[in-house]
Formats: structure tokens, sequence, C-alpha cells
């Protein structure tokens, strides 16, 4: 079999000038060009004398079996896509067409992938500098993705603070996914939110816009709009859209940065980094006793769980959070003996946390608990309650003062399911007692039941 090529090429934003050079030895290189219309209107001077195969739109799959079989026949083909071919683009398609088809590298077909400049790129050059920290795309085009995915990568970036590039945001017939994306980022970001809207980026009918997340839908958008919303520190001045990379967290701007802060080092993490962020939520909790847990979860805007482990790694001689603040994890084969360990307090109180954030508490004075399958089933005459025991991942003491606040039981986010807390009489926090008895109700004799007579 003669050998071919299959040349993923990335023309970039569509003007020659931003084409990269490798991309135009590629077409020159070609002796079949294969596109949508559209993108061989980019490049129409670059291709005459060669074979070219249009294509329309969702046509994308036909492209890459078009490439596949003239590459058999030994041709060199560039399979062009606008943009770069990696981003939503067609080299996906392409590899998974080769590899469905028994193709591996070496093979037969030759494959190279030519980067150009996505939107996001060429976007963001022509309103100012908004990328310049940690950004995300997400396509609106619920084609070929369930919305449900969309929504969740779409409420999940904003709650994380990315600026957010959205492709394909809308077209003649879908019309509602920009005011939907615009509802859900509403949820974690400011009305006045910084959004710049970009239509056909250096190409002939070029079309800049600068507006707010509130008002972000009532703009003029489009299948070739594409839309970049800012973070929390973006800002636009003079006409620019731009998203501090971070530097005033750590250096003083009075010196023209020079000096760092206080707390601050010069070529190190920030105080309030990967490690630091711990030492300083201490002694956020240190600074005022009443201060509690749940407010510090809320002060840092970290998971329950992650709170909790900052506690019991700060150090047991000289730390700031012992003795006012102690915590430890419990091992998994000890998650259903510390439910035994619990009722052997005098009382105490449940508090089981919802999905959808409602709590609901709890007295109990006995044996209230049976594990049956994957559901924790929490029982009085009054109330029954279920928990579902497969998605607890961590189980956690806190104590303050020297006594037990709490056990926590955690989801896979750190999120809180269930806290078990005494009543009444205070139950000592020491490590090693809590240690040595949960190890006794961790014995056959004494483990809950796992069909238990109180079990619905």
């Amino acid at each position: 079999m003669t050998s071919g090529t299959i040349f993923l090429v990335g023309l970039g934003p569509g003007s020659e000038d931003h084409m990269s050079a490798r991309a135009r030895s590629a077409i020159a290189e070609a002796d079949c060009i294969i596109g949508y219309t559209t993108y061989i209107k980019l490049v129409a001077d670059l291709v005459d004398g060669k074979e070219v195969i249009r294509k329309g739109m969702t046509e994308e799959l036909d492209r890459c079996f078009e490439a596949l079989a003239r590459a058999r026949e030994g041709k060199k083909v560039a399979l062009i896509s606008s943009g770069d071919s990696g981003v939503y683009g067609m080299a996906g398609p392409t590899y998974e067409v080769l590899l469905d088809s028994g193709w591996r590298p070496g093979d037969g077909v030759d494959v190279e992938v030519i980067p150009g400049s996505s939107a996001i790129n060429s976007c963001a050059a022509l309103v100012g500098a908004p990328l310049t920290h940690d950004a995300c795309t997400i396509s609106l085009s619920d084609l070929l993705t369930p919305w449900p995915v969309i929504a969740r990568r779409l409420e999940a970036a904003a709650r994380a603070d990315f600026v957010v590039a959205l492709y394909n945001p809308k077209s003649g017939r879908r019309t509602g996914q920009i005011v939907e994306a615009q509802r859900l980022l509403l949820l974690h970001r400011r009305a006045d939110t910084p959004v710049a809207l970009v239509k056909s980026a250096y190409r002939r009918r070029q079309r800049i816009e600068l507006t707010t997340l509130e008002h972000m839908a009532d703009c003029d958008i489009g299948m070739l709009t594409t839309v970049i919303v800012g973070n929390s520190n973006t800002f636009v001045r003079e006409g620019l859209m731009v998203t501090p990379r971070g530097y005033a967290n750590k250096y003083s701007k009075a010196d023209s940065g020079k000096t760092t802060k206080d707390g601050e080092q010069s070529g190190r993490s920030l105080s309030m980094g990967l490690t630091g962020w711990k030492d300083q939520l201490c002694h956020w909790l240190a600074e005022d006793n009443n201060r509690t847990l749940r407010a510090a979860q809320a002060h840092f805007d970290m998971p329950f769980a992650e709170v909790l482990s900052a506690i019991a790694a700060a150090p047991t001689e000289g730390g700031v959070c012992p003795p006012d603040w102690t915590a430890c994890a419990i091992g998994r084969k000890e998650f259903a003996a510390s439910l035994a360990f619990a009722e052997g307090w005098p009382s105490l109180r449940a508090v089981v946390r919802t999905e959808a954030g409602s709590v609901v508490e709890l007295l109990l004075s006995s044996s209230n608990f049976a594990i049956k399958g994957d559901w924790l089933n929490l029982i009085t005459d009054s109330a029954h309650l279920h928990i579902p025991w497969h998605k607890v991942t961590s189980v956690w003491v806190a104590g303050q003062r020297g006594n037990i606040q709490g056990i926590y039981y955690c989801d896979a986010s750190g999120h809180r399911l269930l806290t078990l807390q005494p009543t009444g009489a205070a139950i000592p926090f020491d490590p090693t007692t809590i240690t040595e008895q949960l190890q006794v109700c961790t014995a056959p004799d004494q483990s809950l039941a796992e069909e238990s007579s109180h079990a619905s």
C-alpha cells in the first residue's frame, strides 16, 4: 500500500497574517484539500490547481472518511479547520475514524497535527488581556453534547472563578442556550462582570462589543461570535478587558512591585498557597474563639473536609489551632465503628444536610442506627432518615478546648452528609482513647449490625 499523509491543519482566526508558516507549507504540499466551505474560502488563493473537496456543516465525519480514503491512495491530504484543529476541530474525529478503521501510527498513513490559534486566543488579543489567569472553553452547542453536561460545566467553571470562553453560543435554531448560560453564570458571578463579544475575529466582518454579564444575552450574538466572560477580578479600562495575573496579592504597587507584602516572599508560594492556606485558616480560627468550623468553611470557601484536614495538620506543639481546635481522621475500616462510638454518648444530636441544602436535626438517646446495603438508616419513634452511606468517603472527629465537637461524615467532594454531636455532658477529645474505643467497636461482637432490627 502506498503511504499517504493527512495534515490536520489549524488555520488560525482566518487571516493569512495569523496563519502559521507550517500551515501554509502543508497546504502547499498537499494534493487534496478537504474542509467546510467557509474555511476553503479563507485559503482560496492557496489551493489553486489542487483537488478541493468542500463539505457542509454537520458533515465532519464525511470529511474524515474522505481524507482517509485519499491518504490510502497515497495522496497528501490537508484537512483544514479554523482556529486550532484540536479545539472543537477535525483532529479528534479524524483520529476516531482512523483508530476505528484499524489504523495505527506507522501503518501506511502518516498523520500530522498542525496547531493554529484558537478563537479564545485570537478574540482575547483583540480586546486586551482577559486570559492572563486561569481560563476554560465551553461550547454551547448541544447538537452532540447533552445540555445537562454543558450546564454542569458552566456552573462548575463559574463557581471556580474561571475566565470562560463560550464557543458556538447561538444559531438560527439554538437561541435559548446563551440565555440559560447567562442564568447559570449569574449564580456565581456579579451582574457587572465584564464580557467581550467578538465576531469573525481578524476577518472582513469583524465586530467587537464590550458589555456585562447582566446584558450579555441582549447583544447581537451568532455562530461566529466568541463570548469571553471575565472572572471576579477582570476589569475594563480605556476600552480594554484585563484579568490581573495576581501580582497584587504578593507585591506592593507603591514601589513598582519591588517589595513583597507582609508575610510574602519573592519566588515562594503565597501565604495562601497549597500548604500556607491551612496555617491561615488556623490563625483565623485562633483570632476569635467564637468562630466555628462552618464559619471557617464559608470564609475560606473550601469543602468542610478540607477545613478539618487543615486543623488535623496543625502542629500539636507550638501550633496555632491546638488546644482550641483539634481534628483527626478515622480510617475507612472504622467508619461503621464510629457510629457505635457515638451511640455510647449519653445523648447526641444528628445533623443531616440534603443535596438541596436543607438541614435536618434530630435528638437521639439510644441505638438508632442501622446500615442496610448502601444506606444508613437513622430511625426514631417519630422520624426515619436515610443517608447514602455509600457516598461517605471520609470521617473526622473534631474537638474544641479539649472536648469533642462532633463526628463529621463527608462525601468525595468534602461536603458534610451527616454530623453527630454530643449534647449534655462533655466528651473529652483524646485521639488515643478514641482510637482504642473504635477498635473495641470494630470487634465482631460489638460491630454495628448489617441488618439491624431498627432497619425499615
